[in-house]
């Protein structure tokens, strides 16, 4: 078609058109894809990180019951006996009787020093005795090295804090903070009840500061964390019968406070003794303890750390309950890949579109190619009638009007109208099979004969067909070859060898050796029919296009023999119709040489496969 760049240029920005618009879904897709996969990744950090927050909580709890739990008194290195666990309530110690206190022995776990201020300001430490009381304490129930290391520690904490500081950072309770005493006296049990006043370093200071996402699950946390603690408090804590047990809010004054001084973490609490006020309370050794809080949860973030919480401006965002620390873990690198459902989807989706895509231009490429074959049909076959139809005008006008009185050239004349009307019938014969052909009819049935019998009836009209062109047919077949049973279309055998045998003579009709040889020969399961000539053969080129239907123009059937390129195709077409097989035979010394394979009769119980050529 002259314009079938137009329809190819379509096509083409039609594709176009569609691959974008895929394209485009397909990015978005994958962003989607993406955000939700990242969206969940990083919902299942913070579940870990939930849970671990737990864990934690968990497990620095008894360590603040712990602590909180020890009587004011054991603050002192020695204790009159009168104050002493046990003795108060026999009544049987004696009033100058002295008694060491519980923290004289090994430190436990996770303290590094116990600390208490005077109520003028004094700091002192029951692991650092002064006057005599050292004399009693070193080296019998302190070793003289314990003693310094106590002592190292009270200077570095006189460097970081007084007691001003110190209780300025510790909450404030109304009424005054709980006296912890051993033989309690008949009281209303919501006597003691506190509410703690918040302050900047307080839990709920640290709740106001927790992102709102975090809030209510903090709110939980702290709640349980007060729960667990007072009773971890109320089992480690001497109760006599009739005593009432401490509720979360009466740990207001009862409760150590964690604070950090520095870079170091410590326990600190008010308590009432005498009616004087001491601010009491330990170092902690916070090394060791962010070293076991993170081994807690290890399975569940194996990168986490802590970072200490220091005031309420700073962000608040997955924090401990039991201690200012802040949890901090990093969500593992997203890798950005897609879903195996999105990238099955997308290859669906772009294997439907490319697949679409061929077939449409399969399509049109068809569409173009019947255009061309049709276009091309149209010129040969109007070429090929106007020279017949010319000449039996011409003839019939000079014969019908008494032109030419000579019988032999009258003869000549019709023997030229004779032939030209085997030619029209030979032209419209080939359309009309191969338009069988192309509708799916076949031409006549399979039969199963000798091949003599098969060649006997066409003979003549071949050796007819090449006397007419001025040429010899030979026929070379042995007894064998001719006696073997064939399975075949008669019908379509006579058509094929007429149009090889036809094609020769046209084609080799200036050759110096006249001869057309058909042969027969058989090759295993087949019999091998030959038809080769002695012209000047097929060009590459040629020999390509030589089985392709209507592939000669008009103006290659004004130059060379006569034709429409319609008779190769329609052999060949016919010989894979019946189940044969038609080639052009290469490397022949001269001419062209055609095989067509004819199978043999299926011998009993034996299935025939046709051999290669």
């Amino acid at each position: 078609m002259k314009r079938s760049w137009l329809l190819w240029s379509g096509f083409w920005l039609c594709l176009a058109v569609v691959l974008a618009a895929l394209g485009w879904v397909s990015v978005a897709v994958v962003r989607l894809d993406r955000a939700e996969a990242e969206a969940r990744r990083l919902a299942e950090h913070e579940e870990k990180v939930r849970l671990a927050l737990w864990r934690m909580d968990s497990a620095a709890a008894p360590l603040v019951a712990r602590e909180s739990a020890r009587p004011h008194f054991a603050y002192r290195a020695f204790l009159p006996a009168n104050h002493a666990f046990g003795r108060a309530m026999s009544g049987k110690s004696r009033p100058d009787a002295l008694v060491p206190s519980p923290l004289l022995g090994e430190l436990p776990a996770l303290v590094l020093a116990y600390f208490q201020f005077e109520p003028d300001g004094r700091l002192t430490s029951p692991r650092w005795p002064l006057g005599a009381h050292r004399g009693l304490a070193v080296p019998r129930y302190l070793s003289a090295a314990a003693a310094d290391e106590a002592r190292a520690h009270l200077a570095r904490l006189e460097r970081l804090a007084d007691r001003q500081h110190l209780a300025a950072r510790l909450p404030q309770s109304l009424p005054p903070p709980v006296e912890m005493v051993l033989v309690p006296t008949a009281r209303n049990p919501s006597a003691d009840r506190v509410e703690p006043r918040p302050q900047s370093d307080s839990p709920a200071t640290a709740q106001a500061a927790q992102p709102p996402g975090a809030s209510f699950e903090y709110s939980q946390r702290s709640q349980a964390f007060a729960q667990n603690t007072a009773a971890i408090l109320q089992a480690q804590t001497l109760v006599a019968p009739g005593m009432p047990l401490l509720s979360p809010t009466d740990l207001g004054g009862v409760l150590m406070t964690p604070l950090w001084l520095g870079d170091d973490l410590v326990l600190a609490r008010r308590v009432m003794a005498d009616g004087q006020e001491y601010i009491q309370g330990c170092l902690l050794d916070w090394p060791a303890i962010k070293a076991g809080l993170r081994d807690q949860v290890a399975d569940l973030l194996p990168d986490a750390d802590l970072a200490p919480v220091l005031s309420a401006s700073q962000n608040q965002g997955h924090r401990l309950a039991a201690l200012p620390l802040r949890l901090i873990s990093v969500p593992d690198p997203h890798e950005g890949g897609i879903s195996s459902a999105t990238r099955l989807m997308l290859a669906i989706a772009w294997t439907g579109v490319l697949v679409a895509a061929a077939a449409v231009a399969a399509l049109l490429c068809g569409v173009l190619r019947l255009s061309q074959r049709r276009a091309a049909f149209v010129s040969a076959v109007t070429h090929e009638l106007r020279t017949p139809l010319t000449t039996f005008h011409m003839y019939t006008e000079m014969l019908s009007e008494g032109m030419v009185r000579d019988p032999h050239q009258q003869r000549t004349y019709l023997s030229t109208l004779r032939a030209e009307a085997s030619r029209l019938s030979r032209l419209v014969e080939n359309v009309l099979a191969y338009a069988r052909l192309e509708r799916g009819r076949s031409n006549g049935r399979v039969e199963e004969l000798p091949l003599d019998r098969l060649l006997d009836p066409i003979r003549q009209r071949l050796a007819d067909r090449a006397t007419q062109a001025g040429m010899e047919m030979v026929f070379e077949a042995g007894d064998e070859a001719l006696a073997t049973m064939v399975r075949t279309n008669p019908s379509a055998i006579e058509q094929v060898l007429f149009n090889l045998v036809d094609n020769a003579c046209k084609y080799a009709a200036g050759a110096e050796d006249k001869r057309i040889h058909l042969s027969a020969e058989r090759s295993g399961g087949v019999v091998r029919l030959r038809v080769r000539d002695h012209g000047p053969g097929l060009s590459r080129v040629a020999a390509r296009r030589l089985f392709r239907p209507f592939s000669k123009s008009a103006h290659e059937a004004a130059h060379t023999a006569p034709g429409i390129g319609l008779g190769l195709a329609l052999c060949d077409r016919l010989a894979r119709d019946m189940g044969a097989r038609l080639w052009l035979e290469r490397g022949t010394a001269e001419g062209a040489s055609f095989v067509l394979t004819l199978p043999v009769k299926k011998p009993r119980n034996e299935s025939w496969r046709p051999q290669p050529a």
